[in-house]
């Protein structure tokens, strides 16, 4: 036997569906910021393995360029970690949004102040995770060297 529900119910059920729809797909942007932020850390991660690989036969003058470049390669891995951590910080805000707004539909509160403070939040911490992503870029550009031929 299945279970029945009055109507006002299922419409509210159906109303926060549609409320929620948006920022699911919010959560999908921010999903795939992430699968490019953690590449870009795995492949910080395999440039300091090599280099470090390069440090056990490399003379002093090497060591001392080898060094520098690890070096920028922890400040880099420091700032794309910390937009991973922002930007998870981000997703999880969103799925408390969506879970306050089901919340909603079966106990009776005022959701106004407590989704607009949760998105505020998500929107604060999703910006700077963004702002450490860009600091990160423009660390790696300015440490680039293109020989020209």
């Amino acid at each position: 036997m299945t279970a029945v529900f009055p109507m006002s119910d299922v419409s509210a059920v159906a109303h926060v569906i549609q409320l929620a729809v948006a920022p699911v797909f919010l959560l999908t942007g921010i999903g795939a910021m992430l699968g490019v932020m953690t590449n870009r850390l795995s492949r910080v991660i395999d440039r300091a393995r090599a280099l470090e690989a390069r440090l056990d036969g490399a003379g002093s003058q090497q060591v001392a360029v080898l060094q520098a470049d690890l070096d920028v390669l922890v400040r880099r891995a420091a700032l794309v970690g910390s937009a991973i951590t922002l930007c998870t910080t981000t997703a999880l805000l969103i799925c408390t949004v969506i879970a306050v707004l089901f919340l909603s539909a079966f106990i009776p509160f005022d959701t106004s102040i407590p989704i607009a403070v949760l998105f505020i939040a998500a929107m604060t911490t999703f910006f700077f995770g963004l702002l450490w992503f860009l600091r990160e870029i423009f660390l790696a550009t300015s440490k680039l060297r293109i020989r020209s031929r």
